[in-house]
């Protein structure tokens, strides 16, 4: 596995790759879902780069740039030993110059929960993405369906753009218990870790009503609330893949996403339909 820290090193490795390129861009902190990310890729690609940076331009004021979880030398190992081909690992002086264009998300579908929790959060998303796109010129891109709004705007954006590469989608990875793995689930004290488990239990609760034949997106958001009850809610709402309002389930074409404050740690969970 070849490091790479600056522009001219990626290029010069990213050259050398002969035949199909996945890529996994991370921030770091690596964990089972971002392994899954890479298994996937290693095994529909010849190669597979994988980026480790915190992109401070998808960070807002106040929030948890300067302590977001850090752990290189675990990254380094656990990318070796999923069979990376390529690890790029920049500074934000790689990534960004003094005065550069700027990209803005379509601001119906990137103001809206975690946009509007966050606003201009998938600005600096869309900004470093196309950029390592650009770098690392992959066949294929692995992101997971955790984060739904970013994925959905993440394709939007290889349309829009007409990018020569395709979004692969994957499937959400969780613990033993049904907690959806998160770099940021560190945060979380031992009773915290507990409380958590109601954002995928709220999520069981919508799964059984439908299965039950409940299809109101009423009824379905308010037994979820009260699941949600002794935590502090940010939103729950059931969406098409369009990120568009519907009244009721779509089956096949729906997306459950809830984002709550376990003590001062923001989780989110989702559910496709």
């Amino acid at each position: 596995m070849k490091i790479v820290k600056t522009i001219e090193e990626l290029s010069q490795a990213r050259k050398e790759l002969q035949g199909s390129v996945g890529f996994v861009p991370t921030m770091g902190a690596l964990h089972n879902g971002h392994l899954s990310l890479m298994q996937k890729s290693i095994a529909e690609n010849e190669h597979t780069i994988v980026s480790v940076f915190v992109n401070p331009t998808q960070f807002l004021e106040g929030e948890d740039f300067h302590k977001y979880p850090q752990r290189t030398q675990a990254d380094i190992k656990i990318c070796e030993l999923a069979g990376v081909a390529i690890l790029f690992m920049p500074n934000p002086d790689v990534m960004y110059a003094p005065l550069e264009p700027s990209i803005l998300a379509p601001s119906s579908k990137a103001y809206i929960l975690e946009g509007l929790a966050r606003p201009g959060h998938f600005d600096g998303v869309l900004r470093v993405v196309l950029k390592l796109f650009n770098l690392t010129k992959p066949t294929r891109a692995y992101f997971g369906k955790k984060d739904a709004q970013q994925l959905y705007l993440l394709q939007n954006m290889v349309t829009s753009f007409f990018l020569d590469l395709e979004i692969v989608p994957c499937e959400i990875v969780r613990e033993d218990d049904g907690l959806a793995l998160s770099s940021r689930n560190v945060y979380l004290s031992a009773q915290e870790r507990k409380d958590a488990l109601l954002l995928c239990e709220s999520l069981k609760v919508a799964t059984h009503a439908i299965i039950a034949g409940e299809r109101d997106i009423a009824t379905i958001k308010a037994e979820m609330l009260h699941t949600l009850l002794p935590l502090h809610v940010e939103y729950v709402e059931i969406l098409n893949r369009d990120f568009d309002t519907i009244s009721t389930i779509e089956i096949g074409n729906s997306i459950i996403l809830v984002c709550a404050k376990v003590g001062t740690t923001r989780l989110i969970d989702n559910l496709w339909i």
